[in-house]
């Protein structure tokens, strides 16, 4: 069980190649995917933890491997987190900025498009803020994949 199949820090490398990897890969692929989860976002999240477990592992079914994916995961995290912190540049890189959506009542249809955002979710955007369209000062696609409204 705490036998390690591969040196220890194989794991670390691992993980930090499958972390940089997938980071990049869901930076790319929008801020929809990082903020309101449809289902089939969800299952493409689920799936991609599977196919990445082999390649964290590296085929060790160790307890101790895991542990040490984990923790290098964890670790990464909280590093990207205080990184961005403390460099707006990088914060940049790595999440984005906002996007303007919509302005004085008009909706930019294509920057919904570009932005993956549906005629739909924008109108639901506006319900949630209880504004009408004409009365839309400016409309965001935060970087959390959010929208957010600002009334006249």
């Amino acid at each position: 069980m705490f036998d390690l199949e591969l040196p220890w820090w194989e794991f670390v490398v691992r993980a930090c190649v499958v972390y940089a990897c997938l980071l990049v890969l869901i930076r790319l692929s929008g801020k929809r995917t990082v903020g309101q989860f449809t289902p089939f976002d969800l299952v493409v999240v689920l799936l991609l933890s599977e196919s990445v477990s082999n390649g964290l592992s590296g085929g060790d079914p160790s307890l101790a491997g895991g542990l040490i994916s984990a923790a290098t995961l964890i670790a990464l995290n909280t590093s990207v987190g205080w990184l961005t912190s403390h460099n707006a540049a990088l914060e940049r890189v790595i999440q984005g900025r906002e996007v303007v959506l919509g302005r004085n009542g008009k909706i930019y249809t294509e920057i919904l498009k570009r932005e993956l955002v549906s005629d739909a979710d924008f109108q639901e955007a506006l319900r949630e803020h209880d504004c009408k369209l004409q009365d839309m000062r400016c409309a965001f696609l935060e970087t959390d994949g959010t929208i957010s409204v600002l009334k006249r």
